[in-house]
Protein backbone atom coordinates (compact mmCIF):
# COMPACT_ATOMS: atom_id res chain seq x y z
CA UNK A 1 0.00 0.00 0.00
CA UNK A 2 1.28 3.46 -0.92
CA UNK A 3 2.41 5.65 2.01
CA UNK A 4 0.96 9.12 1.23
CA UNK A 5 2.81 10.80 4.11
CA UNK A 6 6.17 9.54 2.91
CA UNK A 7 5.42 10.69 -0.59
CA UNK A 8 4.61 14.18 0.70
CA UNK A 9 7.82 14.41 2.69
CA UNK A 10 10.00 13.14 -0.13
CA UNK A 11 8.39 15.46 -2.64
CA UNK A 12 9.01 18.45 -0.41
CA UNK A 13 12.64 17.44 0.16
CA UNK A 14 13.24 16.96 -3.54
CA UNK A 15 11.75 20.40 -4.19
CA UNK A 16 14.07 21.90 -1.58
CA UNK A 17 17.11 20.19 -3.09
CA UNK A 18 16.20 21.36 -6.57
CA UNK A 19 15.86 24.95 -5.41
CA UNK A 20 19.16 24.77 -3.52
CA UNK A 21 20.97 23.44 -6.55
CA UNK A 22 19.65 26.30 -8.62
CA UNK A 23 20.77 28.78 -5.97
CA UNK A 24 17.43 30.59 -5.90
CA UNK A 25 16.12 30.04 -2.37
CA UNK A 26 15.27 33.43 -0.96
CA UNK A 27 12.38 35.84 -0.69
CA UNK A 28 9.03 34.36 -1.67
CA UNK A 29 10.57 31.16 -3.09
CA UNK A 30 12.49 30.57 0.11
CA UNK A 31 9.35 31.07 2.16
CA UNK A 32 7.51 28.59 -0.01
CA UNK A 33 10.25 26.03 0.50
CA UNK A 34 10.25 26.57 4.27
CA UNK A 35 6.49 26.11 4.42
CA UNK A 36 6.77 22.84 2.56
CA UNK A 37 9.56 21.69 4.87
CA UNK A 38 7.46 22.50 7.91
CA UNK A 39 4.66 20.32 6.56
CA UNK A 40 7.16 17.62 5.71
CA UNK A 41 8.65 17.70 9.20
CA UNK A 42 5.24 17.29 10.81
CA UNK A 43 4.38 14.41 8.50
CA UNK A 44 7.76 12.74 8.93
CA UNK A 45 7.29 12.73 12.69
CA UNK A 46 4.40 10.31 12.25
CA UNK A 47 5.69 8.26 9.31
CA UNK A 48 9.28 7.03 8.92
CA UNK A 49 11.15 8.52 6.00
CA UNK A 50 14.35 7.60 4.23
CA UNK A 51 17.58 9.10 5.53
CA UNK A 52 18.14 12.63 4.21
CA UNK A 53 20.51 13.10 1.38
CA UNK A 54 23.16 15.81 1.82
CA UNK A 55 22.41 18.79 -0.37
CA UNK A 56 25.18 20.08 -2.59
CA UNK A 57 26.55 23.53 -1.83
CA UNK A 58 24.87 26.24 -3.91
CA UNK A 59 26.86 27.52 -6.86
CA UNK A 60 26.29 31.15 -5.85
CA UNK A 61 25.33 32.90 -2.63
CA UNK A 62 21.62 33.38 -2.14
CA UNK A 63 20.57 37.04 -2.62
CA UNK A 64 19.27 38.94 0.38
CA UNK A 65 15.52 39.51 0.51
CA UNK A 66 14.47 42.71 -1.26
CA UNK A 67 13.62 45.68 0.95
CA UNK A 68 9.92 46.31 1.40
CA UNK A 69 8.66 49.69 0.15
CA UNK A 70 5.70 51.08 2.06
CA UNK A 71 3.51 53.63 0.31
CA UNK A 72 2.37 56.65 2.35
CA UNK A 73 -1.15 56.75 3.74
CA UNK A 74 -2.63 59.53 1.64
CA UNK A 75 -6.12 58.87 3.01
CA UNK A 76 -5.13 60.25 6.42
CA UNK A 77 -3.72 63.46 4.91
CA UNK A 78 -6.75 63.96 2.68
CA UNK A 79 -9.22 63.35 5.49
CA UNK A 80 -7.49 65.41 8.17
CA UNK A 81 -5.47 68.22 6.62
CA UNK A 82 -7.65 68.44 3.54
CA UNK A 83 -10.21 70.24 5.69
CA UNK A 84 -8.02 73.36 5.53
CA UNK A 85 -8.11 73.50 1.72
CA UNK A 86 -10.54 76.03 0.24
CA UNK A 87 -12.07 76.79 -3.13
CA UNK A 88 -11.70 80.36 -4.40
CA UNK A 89 -14.00 82.07 -6.90
CA UNK A 90 -13.32 85.51 -8.30
CA UNK A 91 -15.36 87.96 -10.34
CA UNK A 92 -13.63 90.68 -12.30
CA UNK A 93 -13.75 92.69 -15.47
CA UNK A 94 -12.54 91.84 -18.92
CA UNK A 95 -9.38 93.76 -18.05
CA UNK A 96 -8.80 91.34 -15.19
CA UNK A 97 -9.12 88.41 -17.56
CA UNK A 98 -6.60 89.83 -20.00
CA UNK A 99 -4.00 90.37 -17.29
CA UNK A 100 -4.70 87.02 -15.75
CA UNK A 101 -4.34 85.15 -19.00
CA UNK A 102 -0.92 86.44 -19.97
CA UNK A 103 0.84 88.47 -17.28
CA UNK A 104 3.63 90.23 -19.20
CA UNK A 105 4.01 87.33 -21.64
CA UNK A 106 3.39 87.08 -25.35
CA UNK A 107 0.99 84.23 -26.28
CA UNK A 108 3.82 82.73 -28.34
CA UNK A 109 6.07 82.54 -25.28
CA UNK A 110 6.85 78.90 -24.35
CA UNK A 111 5.70 79.51 -20.76
CA UNK A 112 2.52 81.35 -21.73
CA UNK A 113 0.40 78.52 -20.26
CA UNK A 114 2.10 78.94 -16.86
CA UNK A 115 0.14 82.05 -16.03
CA UNK A 116 -3.26 81.41 -17.49
CA UNK A 117 -6.12 82.68 -15.43
CA UNK A 118 -8.50 79.83 -14.78
CA UNK A 119 -11.65 81.29 -16.25
CA UNK A 120 -15.13 80.21 -16.99
CA UNK A 121 -14.91 79.44 -20.74
CA UNK A 122 -18.19 81.23 -21.35
CA UNK A 123 -16.61 84.58 -20.59
CA UNK A 124 -12.91 84.29 -21.37
CA UNK A 125 -11.35 86.39 -24.11
CA UNK A 126 -14.35 88.44 -25.17
CA UNK A 127 -12.04 91.18 -26.48
CA UNK A 128 -13.08 93.93 -24.07
CA UNK A 129 -16.88 93.97 -24.31
CA UNK A 130 -17.10 94.66 -20.60
CA UNK A 131 -18.75 91.35 -19.70
CA UNK A 132 -17.98 89.94 -16.24
CA UNK A 133 -15.25 87.34 -16.05
CA UNK A 134 -15.26 84.48 -13.57
CA UNK A 135 -12.10 82.82 -12.30
CA UNK A 136 -11.40 79.95 -9.96
CA UNK A 137 -8.55 78.60 -7.91
CA UNK A 138 -7.62 77.03 -4.61
CA UNK A 139 -6.04 78.06 -1.33
CA UNK A 140 -5.43 76.85 2.20
CA UNK A 141 -5.96 78.21 5.71
CA UNK A 142 -2.82 79.03 7.70
CA UNK A 143 -4.44 80.69 10.73
CA UNK A 144 -7.63 79.73 12.62
CA UNK A 145 -8.86 83.34 12.38
CA UNK A 146 -9.18 83.12 8.58
CA UNK A 147 -5.80 83.91 7.00
CA UNK A 148 -5.50 82.10 3.66
CA UNK A 149 -2.62 81.64 1.22
CA UNK A 150 -3.10 81.37 -2.54
CA UNK A 151 -1.53 82.55 -5.81
CA UNK A 152 -1.38 86.21 -6.73
CA UNK A 153 -2.54 85.44 -10.27
CA UNK A 154 -5.71 83.79 -8.92
CA UNK A 155 -6.96 87.07 -7.42
CA UNK A 156 -5.16 89.55 -9.67
CA UNK A 157 -7.45 92.49 -10.40
CA UNK A 158 -10.49 90.71 -8.95
CA UNK A 159 -13.47 92.86 -7.94
CA UNK A 160 -14.96 90.17 -5.71
CA UNK A 161 -13.39 87.12 -4.05
CA UNK A 162 -15.44 84.32 -2.47
CA UNK A 163 -13.94 81.52 -0.36
CA UNK A 164 -15.77 78.23 0.06
CA UNK A 165 -14.76 75.91 2.91
CA UNK A 166 -15.01 72.13 2.84
CA UNK A 167 -18.03 72.30 5.15
CA UNK A 168 -19.69 74.27 2.29
CA UNK A 169 -19.77 77.61 4.15
CA UNK A 170 -18.93 80.61 1.97
CA UNK A 171 -17.27 83.91 2.93
CA UNK A 172 -16.47 87.12 1.13
CA UNK A 173 -12.67 87.48 1.28
CA UNK A 174 -10.44 90.53 1.48
CA UNK A 175 -7.16 90.55 -0.45
CA UNK A 176 -4.73 91.66 2.26
CA UNK A 177 -1.87 91.85 -0.23
CA UNK A 178 -0.17 90.08 -3.10
CA UNK A 179 3.24 89.88 -4.69
CA UNK A 180 3.48 89.31 -8.43
CA UNK A 181 7.20 88.48 -8.30
CA UNK A 182 6.66 85.37 -6.23
CA UNK A 183 2.98 84.82 -7.18
CA UNK A 184 1.86 84.73 -3.53
CA UNK A 185 -1.30 86.37 -2.18
CA UNK A 186 -2.79 86.59 1.32
CA UNK A 187 -6.58 86.59 1.85
CA UNK A 188 -8.60 87.14 5.02
CA UNK A 189 -12.11 85.97 5.85
CA UNK A 190 -14.18 86.84 8.91
CA UNK A 191 -14.28 83.45 10.67
CA UNK A 192 -12.96 81.77 13.80
CA UNK A 193 -11.72 78.34 14.90
CA UNK A 194 -10.99 77.19 11.37
CA UNK A 195 -8.94 74.07 10.55
CA UNK A 196 -5.34 74.94 9.74
CA UNK A 197 -2.91 73.24 7.37
CA UNK A 198 0.38 72.55 9.21
CA UNK A 199 3.41 74.06 7.49
CA UNK A 200 6.58 72.10 6.83
CA UNK A 201 10.05 73.04 5.57
CA UNK A 202 10.42 72.92 1.82
CA UNK A 203 14.21 73.09 2.05
CA UNK A 204 14.18 69.53 3.41
CA UNK A 205 12.46 68.12 0.31
CA UNK A 206 14.44 65.73 -1.87
CA UNK A 207 13.84 64.44 -5.43
CA UNK A 208 11.90 61.19 -5.37
CA UNK A 209 9.92 62.07 -2.25
CA UNK A 210 6.18 61.47 -2.34
CA UNK A 211 3.92 64.54 -2.32
CA UNK A 212 0.18 65.14 -2.44
CA UNK A 213 -1.85 67.99 -3.95
CA UNK A 214 -5.40 68.97 -3.01
CA UNK A 215 -7.39 71.52 -4.98
CA UNK A 216 -10.28 72.21 -7.33
CA UNK A 217 -9.19 71.41 -10.89
CA UNK A 218 -11.87 72.48 -13.36
CA UNK A 219 -14.09 73.27 -10.35
CA UNK A 220 -14.00 69.70 -8.97
CA UNK A 221 -13.55 70.53 -5.30
CA UNK A 222 -11.32 68.55 -2.91
CA UNK A 223 -9.60 66.63 -5.68
CA UNK A 224 -6.56 64.67 -4.48
CA UNK A 225 -3.61 63.86 -6.75
CA UNK A 226 -0.22 62.41 -5.83
CA UNK A 227 3.24 62.03 -7.29
CA UNK A 228 6.89 62.58 -6.51
CA UNK A 229 9.25 65.53 -6.31
CA UNK A 230 11.02 65.69 -9.68
CA UNK A 231 13.49 68.43 -8.75
CA UNK A 232 14.01 71.24 -6.25
CA UNK A 233 15.35 74.74 -6.81
CA UNK A 234 14.08 74.75 -10.38
CA UNK A 235 14.55 78.16 -12.01
CA UNK A 236 12.20 79.22 -14.80
CA UNK A 237 12.69 82.04 -17.33
CA UNK A 238 12.55 85.46 -15.65
CA UNK A 239 11.66 83.74 -12.41
CA UNK A 240 12.33 84.96 -8.88
CA UNK A 241 11.41 81.68 -7.20
CA UNK A 242 13.36 78.38 -6.84
CA UNK A 243 10.37 76.18 -7.71
CA UNK A 244 9.62 72.64 -6.59
CA UNK A 245 9.03 70.56 -9.71
CA UNK A 246 6.74 67.53 -9.40
CA UNK A 247 4.87 65.09 -11.58
CA UNK A 248 1.68 65.58 -9.55
CA UNK A 249 -1.34 66.09 -11.80
CA UNK A 250 -2.08 69.84 -11.63
CA UNK A 251 -4.76 71.41 -13.81
CA UNK A 252 -6.57 74.76 -14.09
CA UNK A 253 -8.23 75.35 -10.72
CA UNK A 254 -5.45 73.68 -8.68
CA UNK A 255 -3.56 76.95 -8.69
CA UNK A 256 -3.01 78.26 -5.16
CA UNK A 257 -3.67 74.92 -3.49
CA UNK A 258 -1.29 73.16 -1.08
CA UNK A 259 1.37 70.56 -1.80
CA UNK A 260 1.72 68.18 1.17
CA UNK A 261 4.60 65.92 2.15
CA UNK A 262 3.99 62.46 3.59
CA UNK A 263 3.77 63.90 7.12
CA UNK A 264 0.80 66.00 6.11
CA UNK A 265 2.76 69.28 6.14
CA UNK A 266 2.40 71.91 3.42
CA UNK A 267 5.69 72.24 1.58
CA UNK A 268 4.55 74.25 -1.42
CA UNK A 269 1.83 76.23 -3.20
CA UNK A 270 0.85 74.76 -6.56
CA UNK A 271 1.40 77.59 -9.00
CA UNK A 272 2.29 76.70 -12.58
CA UNK A 273 2.30 74.00 -15.19
CA UNK A 274 4.14 73.58 -18.44
CA UNK A 275 1.62 72.61 -21.06
CA UNK A 276 1.08 72.81 -24.79
CA UNK A 277 -2.60 71.98 -24.37
CA UNK A 278 -3.61 73.90 -21.23
CA UNK A 279 -3.85 70.68 -19.22
CA UNK A 280 -1.51 68.46 -17.23
CA UNK A 281 1.53 67.10 -19.07
CA UNK A 282 3.67 65.88 -16.20
CA UNK A 283 5.46 69.14 -15.37
CA UNK A 284 4.06 71.01 -12.38
CA UNK A 285 5.75 73.73 -10.33
CA UNK A 286 5.09 74.78 -6.76
CA UNK A 287 6.28 77.77 -4.74
CA UNK A 288 8.32 76.57 -1.73
CA UNK A 289 6.42 77.20 1.49
CA UNK A 290 9.58 78.73 2.99
CA UNK A 291 9.35 81.47 0.35
CA UNK A 292 5.59 81.88 0.74
CA UNK A 293 5.82 82.33 4.51
CA UNK A 294 8.41 85.12 4.10
CA UNK A 295 6.07 86.92 1.71
CA UNK A 296 3.05 86.34 3.97
CA UNK A 297 4.85 87.74 7.01
CA UNK A 298 5.82 90.91 5.14
CA UNK A 299 2.29 91.41 3.84
CA UNK A 300 0.72 90.86 7.26
CA UNK A 301 3.15 93.20 9.03
CA UNK A 302 3.58 96.02 6.48
CA UNK A 303 0.93 95.45 3.80
CA UNK A 304 3.58 95.27 1.07
CA UNK A 305 6.57 93.22 -0.05
CA UNK A 306 10.10 94.47 -0.60
CA UNK A 307 12.58 92.75 -2.89
CA UNK A 308 16.28 93.39 -3.16
CA UNK A 309 18.46 93.88 -6.23
CA UNK A 310 22.15 93.66 -7.01
CA UNK A 311 22.05 95.78 -10.16
CA UNK A 312 23.67 93.49 -12.73
CA UNK A 313 22.69 91.82 -15.98
CA UNK A 314 24.08 88.31 -16.13
CA UNK A 315 24.23 85.38 -18.52
CA UNK A 316 24.89 81.66 -17.99
CA UNK A 317 28.31 80.05 -18.22
CA UNK A 318 28.68 77.31 -20.82
CA UNK A 319 31.67 75.09 -21.53
CA UNK A 320 33.13 77.59 -24.01
CA UNK A 321 33.06 80.34 -21.39
CA UNK A 322 34.48 77.99 -18.77
CA UNK A 323 37.40 77.15 -21.03
CA UNK A 324 37.92 80.82 -21.91
CA UNK A 325 38.01 81.98 -18.30
CA UNK A 326 39.95 79.01 -16.95
CA UNK A 327 37.11 77.52 -14.90
CA UNK A 328 37.09 73.83 -13.99
CA UNK A 329 33.35 73.55 -14.61
CA UNK A 330 30.70 75.67 -16.36
CA UNK A 331 29.12 76.99 -13.17
CA UNK A 332 28.42 80.56 -12.16
CA UNK A 333 26.98 83.62 -13.89
CA UNK A 334 28.86 86.08 -16.07
CA UNK A 335 28.22 89.78 -15.45
CA UNK A 336 27.45 91.35 -18.83
CA UNK A 337 26.48 94.80 -17.59
CA UNK A 338 26.56 96.73 -14.30
CA UNK A 339 23.89 99.30 -13.45
CA UNK A 340 25.40 102.75 -13.09
CA UNK A 341 25.36 103.84 -9.46
CA UNK A 342 23.76 100.55 -8.39
CA UNK A 343 24.76 98.21 -5.55
CA UNK A 344 27.07 96.14 -7.76
CA UNK A 345 28.99 99.14 -9.04
CA UNK A 346 29.35 100.54 -5.52
CA UNK A 347 30.73 97.18 -4.39
CA UNK A 348 33.31 97.15 -7.19
CA UNK A 349 31.77 94.50 -9.46
CA UNK A 350 32.43 94.93 -13.17
CA UNK A 351 31.62 93.40 -16.54
CA UNK A 352 33.45 90.14 -17.09
CA UNK A 353 33.32 89.09 -13.44
CA UNK A 354 31.87 85.64 -12.78
CA UNK A 355 29.82 85.18 -9.59
CA UNK A 356 30.39 81.65 -8.22
CA UNK A 357 28.86 81.88 -4.72
CA UNK A 358 26.56 84.13 -2.73
CA UNK A 359 26.78 83.86 1.07
CA UNK A 360 28.47 80.49 0.59
CA UNK A 361 25.68 79.11 -1.61
CA UNK A 362 26.74 77.90 -5.10
CA UNK A 363 25.47 80.01 -7.99
CA UNK A 364 25.15 77.68 -10.96
CA UNK A 365 22.71 79.57 -13.19
CA UNK A 366 21.21 83.08 -13.49
CA UNK A 367 18.08 81.84 -11.72
CA UNK A 368 20.10 80.96 -8.63
CA UNK A 369 21.35 84.53 -8.37
CA UNK A 370 18.02 86.21 -9.09
CA UNK A 371 16.04 84.08 -6.62
CA UNK A 372 18.60 84.48 -3.82
CA UNK A 373 18.85 88.24 -4.31
CA UNK A 374 15.14 88.88 -4.90
CA UNK A 375 14.10 87.03 -1.76
CA UNK A 376 16.51 89.08 0.34
CA UNK A 377 15.65 92.46 1.85
CA UNK A 378 17.03 95.81 0.68
CA UNK A 379 19.98 96.83 2.80
CA UNK A 380 21.20 93.28 3.43
CA UNK A 381 24.92 92.68 3.03
CA UNK A 382 25.92 89.71 0.90
CA UNK A 383 29.31 88.06 0.38
CA UNK A 384 30.12 87.19 -3.23
CA UNK A 385 32.83 84.82 -4.42
CA UNK A 386 33.85 86.24 -7.79
CA UNK A 387 36.15 84.74 -10.41
CA UNK A 388 38.29 87.56 -11.78
CA UNK A 389 41.60 87.41 -13.68
CA UNK A 390 41.98 83.68 -13.07
CA UNK A 391 41.38 83.66 -9.32
CA UNK A 392 38.61 83.90 -6.74
CA UNK A 393 38.15 87.18 -4.89
CA UNK A 394 35.68 88.03 -2.12
CA UNK A 395 33.47 91.08 -2.68
CA UNK A 396 30.88 92.32 -0.18
CA UNK A 397 27.84 94.18 -1.51
CA UNK A 398 24.88 95.91 0.11
CA UNK A 399 21.69 95.09 -1.80
CA UNK A 400 19.42 97.82 -3.10
CA UNK A 401 15.66 98.11 -3.41
CA UNK A 402 14.23 96.45 -6.52
CA UNK A 403 11.36 98.95 -6.58
CA UNK A 404 13.77 101.80 -7.27
CA UNK A 405 14.05 102.64 -10.93
CA UNK A 406 17.47 101.79 -12.27
CA UNK A 407 19.57 104.71 -13.44
CA UNK A 408 20.30 104.57 -17.10
CA UNK A 409 23.84 103.65 -18.06
CA UNK A 410 26.22 106.37 -19.16
CA UNK A 411 26.06 105.31 -22.78
CA UNK A 412 22.28 105.33 -22.92
CA UNK A 413 21.97 108.63 -21.10
CA UNK A 414 24.40 110.49 -23.37
CA UNK A 415 22.81 109.09 -26.51
CA UNK A 416 19.33 110.00 -25.35
CA UNK A 417 20.13 113.61 -24.44
CA UNK A 418 22.19 114.09 -27.59
CA UNK A 419 24.33 117.04 -28.56
CA UNK A 420 22.26 118.79 -31.16
CA UNK A 421 19.25 118.67 -33.44
CA UNK A 422 20.68 116.09 -35.81
CA UNK A 423 21.85 113.83 -32.98
CA UNK A 424 18.34 113.67 -31.58
CA UNK A 425 16.93 112.78 -35.01
CA UNK A 426 19.23 109.78 -35.47
CA UNK A 427 17.14 107.75 -33.00
CA UNK A 428 19.84 105.42 -31.66
CA UNK A 429 20.61 104.33 -28.09
CA UNK A 430 24.25 103.22 -27.96
CA UNK A 431 26.74 101.79 -25.53
CA UNK A 432 30.38 100.72 -25.80
CA UNK A 433 31.26 97.10 -26.52
CA UNK A 434 32.13 95.14 -23.41
CA UNK A 435 35.55 93.40 -23.41
CA UNK A 436 33.92 89.98 -23.53
CA UNK A 437 31.80 91.06 -26.51
CA UNK A 438 34.92 92.18 -28.34
CA UNK A 439 36.52 88.78 -27.77
CA UNK A 440 33.46 86.83 -28.85
CA UNK A 441 32.61 88.87 -31.94
CA UNK A 442 36.12 89.70 -33.07
CA UNK A 443 35.08 93.33 -33.56
CA UNK A 444 37.91 95.64 -32.60
CA UNK A 445 35.84 98.80 -32.33
CA UNK A 446 32.25 99.91 -32.42
CA UNK A 447 29.16 100.62 -30.33
CA UNK A 448 26.30 98.28 -29.52
CA UNK A 449 22.88 99.53 -30.63
CA UNK A 450 20.56 98.87 -27.69
CA UNK A 451 17.54 100.57 -29.24
CA UNK A 452 16.63 102.01 -32.62
CA UNK A 453 13.77 104.42 -33.18
CA UNK A 454 12.69 107.10 -35.62
CA UNK A 455 14.84 107.57 -38.72
CA UNK A 456 17.31 104.78 -37.85
CA UNK A 457 14.55 102.23 -37.27
CA UNK A 458 12.80 103.15 -40.51
CA UNK A 459 16.09 102.75 -42.39
CA UNK A 460 16.44 99.18 -41.09
CA UNK A 461 18.78 99.51 -38.10
CA UNK A 462 17.94 96.93 -35.42
CA UNK A 463 18.73 96.54 -31.70
CA UNK A 464 21.70 94.25 -31.32
CA UNK A 465 23.50 95.62 -34.37
CA UNK A 466 26.99 97.02 -33.88
CA UNK A 467 27.68 100.49 -35.25
CA UNK A 468 31.19 100.30 -36.71
CA UNK A 469 31.51 103.65 -38.48
CA UNK A 470 29.67 106.84 -39.42
CA UNK A 471 30.37 108.25 -42.89
CA UNK A 472 33.44 106.05 -43.13
CA UNK A 473 34.89 107.15 -39.78
CA UNK A 474 35.36 104.41 -37.16
CA UNK A 475 33.54 105.15 -33.90
CA UNK A 476 34.35 104.00 -30.37
CA UNK A 477 32.57 106.60 -28.27
CA UNK A 478 29.30 108.45 -28.13
CA UNK A 479 31.07 111.78 -28.53
CA UNK A 480 32.47 110.63 -31.86
CA UNK A 481 29.01 109.67 -33.11
CA UNK A 482 27.48 112.90 -31.89
CA UNK A 483 30.17 115.02 -33.58
CA UNK A 484 30.00 113.15 -36.89
CA UNK A 485 26.21 113.34 -37.02
CA UNK A 486 26.29 117.04 -36.13
CA UNK A 487 28.59 117.74 -39.10
CA UNK A 488 26.41 115.81 -41.54
CA UNK A 489 23.93 117.52 -43.79
CA UNK A 490 20.81 115.52 -44.62
CA UNK A 491 21.92 111.93 -44.16
CA UNK A 492 24.61 109.70 -42.71
CA UNK A 493 25.97 106.34 -43.84
CA UNK A 494 26.12 103.89 -40.97
CA UNK A 495 28.33 100.81 -41.26
CA UNK A 496 26.54 98.08 -39.33
CA UNK A 497 27.78 94.66 -38.32
CA UNK A 498 24.94 92.18 -38.00
CA UNK A 499 26.13 88.73 -37.11
CA UNK A 500 28.93 87.92 -39.51
CA UNK A 501 27.78 90.45 -42.12
CA UNK A 502 28.63 94.12 -42.54
CA UNK A 503 26.28 96.44 -44.39
CA UNK A 504 25.98 100.19 -44.96
CA UNK A 505 22.63 101.70 -44.07
CA UNK A 506 21.82 105.28 -45.11
CA UNK A 507 19.80 107.24 -42.56
CA UNK A 508 18.13 110.56 -43.31
CA UNK A 509 18.48 113.09 -40.53
CA UNK A 510 17.44 116.34 -42.26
Amino acid sequence: MRNEGAVTAITAKRLTLALCAAGVIGGAVGALAVNHNNVAAETAAAVPAPAPVAAPAPAVAAPAPAATVTLPDFTRIAATNGKAVVNIRVVGSTKTANRGNVPQLDPRHPFYEFFRQFQDPRYGGDGGRGAPVFGAGSGFIVSPDGVILTNAHVVQGADEVTVKLQDRREFRAKVVGSDARTDVAVLKIDARNLPVAPLGKSRLLAPGEWVLAIGSPYGLESTVTAGVVSATGRNLPDGQVPFIQTDVAINPGNSGGPLFNTRGEVVGINSQIYSQTGGYQGLAFSIPIDVAVKIKDQIMSTGKVQHAKLGVNVQPIDQVFADSFGLESPEGVLIANVERGGPAERAGLRSGDIIRRLNGQPIVSPGDLSSNVSLSKPGERVALDVWRDGKLVRIDAVLGDASEKAKRGVAEELAATGGGENSAKLGLVLRPLEPIERRQSGIASGLVIEDAQGAAAMAGVEPGDVLVSVNGRAVNSLDQVRNLVAKANKSVALLIQRGNDRIFIPVRIG
